[in-house]
Order: C-alpha cells, then structure tokens, then sequence
C-alpha cells in the first residue's frame, strides 16, 4: 500500500480518534462536576450498583437513563460508569438493561441509609403463600415500575389460580395507587373475581402530592388502555387521567374502604374492612408507605395546625410555617411555600445536608433563602409545638420562632406492625438487591 493510502484512510482515523478522546475528557470533567457538586447525596430508593471490575465504560448506561437528558445521574470517572448524582436516580432501571456485561445490579438502601423492604420472590410472592406485594410497599416508588409490578403480580396470580373456581375472590387488592390500579385493570382484563379497596381516593400516594405537582414517569403499558405514554406531567393531569381510565374501562374500585385484618383461612385468606368481610384465595398488598406518615413524637404535635402533608402551596399565604424533613417532599413543600407569597418560612432538618433530595429542589431552596424569603436551620431539632410559635434545638441552643402552621415532611414509615400481624417477613436492605 502506497504512502498516499495511509494518508487517505490514516488521517480520518486519527481525526476520529482525537475527537473520541476528547468527548471522553469532556465527559469526565462534567461527570467529576456532578459528583463534587451532589457531595455525600444519598439514592432515594432503587438505584444501580456498578461493578468497577465488570464496567468496560462504554457509556451505554448513560445513554439508556431518562433522567440524563435532566440531569447527571449517571458518569464516567477514571473510564468507568459511577453513579455521580444519586439523589437524581429514580429507579428506571434502563441502566441494568442497557449494560452489555452485566455490570449493574439494581439495589435498595445504601452503607449508611438502610431501607426497610418486604421479602418477595421474583413474582411478588411474600413470604406469606398467596399475599403478593407492588408499588412502594416493596420500594418501587417510579410510577412506571409500580404500574409493571402490578400487572406482573396479578398475571402470577392468576396462573397460581389454575382453573379453579368456587366462592371466594380470586385475589383482593389492597389499594389504588399506580401498582393497585393496573393490578385492577389487569384482574379485569383476565376475568378474574376480584375487589380493590382504596382508603382514600384513586392514586394512592399520587393523589396526595402537592397541587401542581410534576410527576415524573415513563412510557408503560396498560391491559384495557394499550401504551400510555406519559414523560412528565402535573399530578392534576395524570389523576385526570385515571379517572378517564376507570370510567372507560369500566372497572370497581371500593372508596372509603380500610382494610383493617387479613387473617389465613383455608386454602386462602379472610380479609376484614370498616365495611365488609371478604373471602379470597389470594391478597395484593399495594398500599405504599406514604399514608403512614413519620411523626415527631414532640409535645404539641397534635394541634390543628401539625399536618403532614402539602395539599395547596397558596393556603399558607402570608403565614408563619415551619416545614420540618430534608427530603424531597419536605424541600419542595418549603420552596412551593415561599413562592406562592410567604416570606416567613422556616425549614427545619436533623441532618447536616440534603443528602436525599435531587438537585433541582436544593436549587430552588438555594433561590428562595437567597431572595430572603426562606430560612434553613440545618442540623436542628423540634423540641416543643405551641399556638404561635415553636421551639427548636439548633446547633446546641435552643431557638423560638413566630409560628402558624407546622408541615412535618419526615417521610412515611413501614406498617411494620401490620405486616409483623399478618406474618409478612421483612428485611434493611444497605445496598442490596
């Protein structure tokens, strides 16, 4: 080969080869960035484990994560993928997917937050035979991946149910968030006897979220509905949708209806509510945490003026509030507050930083406190609740503020005693699959 064709072919290859290297480089130094700037944050819930000896660094997690085109969740340091913005991963888990050497391990909790977690096997079976869990009870909190467990738990169901008949209910569904609406939708589609029971409204933890809240989800697909292809929208929009959903499809939903026992009873279970009594052979249990709310254990916590959760920024307008919690509910509550108009907001955390919260909502809290219409008491604790005002131990002195409503947004807990009643075996997960 003449010199003339190393020229022709060795220039282009070089060409390419620098602007590779120099993507790479580029890459790092915003990847290192993303790192610094999120600090000690700690993931939320499901997240990727990466094997630095597995990991060729090919990027195709990066390119395959939802939240990249937001944030960066995931970079590449030292040639290797690294999970530089935990608080930003939302358990997609396209990551583990995309990953041609099966470098990625989805897991729960980390070395220094263990999480609280339900033993299921791979079909949502608990260690209970016949009682099934999704959603955020088993700490799937995406809605897209609620959504998917429901349907596949319902599927398992419904192939443990053979062609067996008789009178009790093929399955009982325990709620009507994300995981309990498409394991109704499914049960329907597939003929099945069933019952939902919802304490609340359609949404379950969604119909909680704050007024105008963005949702973030992804495409899913829905016996009855086909693809449903939500990226981010308002929480307004997506209950509106669902409500759409339940009178199209025509399916029952029980409102206003507590489970209060679950109790094993011949080949299945007797389920006991504030309304009725149920015989079935199988139980999903998809109640989320949210509505066991964290409390304070403080003195005054039980005035009308203690809530625990954010309904309508503009309710506090011109109030004295105290927001107290560090995660994502509780900086989106204060920010949504000193937005909509009160400039006497206070929050309140034990910790020294946001570990927990994804770094759009520290900038919106750094935006409010700079524009003097938030206060951040980090490293504080609330002592003592009063009619107009409340006491907090801050950095070893205790301080009073002018007060009219407390938001305590400390995060749900486990129903640990119910699940502990009805024999559901539980585990902390610090890093674990």
């Amino acid at each position: 080969m003449d010199p003339l064709t190393y020229l022709v072919y060795g220039i282009p290859c070089v060409l390419l080869l620098g602007w590779h290297v120099l993507r790479r480089r580029a890459l790092e130094r915003r990847s290192r960035a993303a790192q610094e700037k999120t600090g000690a944050a700690e993931p939320a819930s499901l997240h990727p484990r990466i094997d630095p000896a597995r990991c060729i660094g090919c990027g195709s997690c990066l390119k395959a994560c939802p939240e990249q085109e937001h944030h960066e969740v995931l970079g590449l340091i030292g040639g290797r993928a690294v999970l530089v913005s935990p608080g930003d991963c939302i358990g997609h888990g396209a990551c583990r997917t995309a990953c041609p050497v099966d470098a990625i391990t989805l897991v729960f909790g980390s070395e220094r937050r263990g999480v609280d977690i339900p033993v299921v096997s791979p079909n949502f079976e608990s260690s209970v035979p016949g009682m099934f869990i999704a959603g955020e009870l088993g700490g799937m909190g995406l809605i897209r991946n609620a959504l998917e467990q429901g349907r596949q738990a319902i599927e398992a169901i419904a192939a443990r149910r053979g062609g067996a008949r008789g009178a009790a209910l093929d399955v009982v569904i325990v709620g009507a968030g994300p995981a309990g609406f498409a394991a109704t939708l499914t049960a329907k589609s597939k003929g099945m006897r069933y019952v939902t029971l919802e304490q609340e409204s359609l949404g379950g933890a969604v119909f909680q979220y704050p007024r105008g809240k963005l949702v973030m989800t992804a495409p899913a697909t829905l016996p009855l509905l086909g693809k449903v292809n939500f990226r981010q929208t308002s929480k307004e929009s997506l209950l509106e949708f669902w409500q759409s959903a339940e009178r199209k499809t025509g399916v029952t939903i029980n409102y206003r209806e507590r489970v209060e026992d679950i109790t094993p009873s011949g080949d299945g279970f007797t389920v006991k509510s504030n309304k009725a009594t149920y015989q079935a052979r199988s139980v999903l249990l998809a109640i989320g945490r949210r509505g066991t709310p964290r409390k304070l254990g403080v003195p005054g916590e039980e005035l009308p003026k203690v809530v625990y959760r954010l309904i309508d920024p503009e309710q506090y307008s011109g109030r004295r509030v105290l927001v107290v919690g560090g995660g994502d509910s509780a900086l989106e509550a204060a920010a949504s507050i000193a937005e909509s108009g009160s400039d006497a907001v206070v929050l309140s955390y034990r910790g020294a930083e946001f570990d927990r919260a994804k770094a759009r909502n520290r900038e919106r809290l750094q935006s409010a406190t700079r524009a003097g219409r938030l206060q951040v008491l980090m490293k504080s604790n609330v002592r003592q609740i009063e009619a107009g005002e409340v006491a907090l131990e801050h950095e070893g002195s205790l301080v009073t503020v002018a007060n009219d409503a407390v938001i305590v947004s400390a995060g749900g807990v486990l129903p640990s005693e119910f699940l502990k009643r009805i024999g559901i075996s539980v585990e902390t997960k610090h890093g674990t699959a």
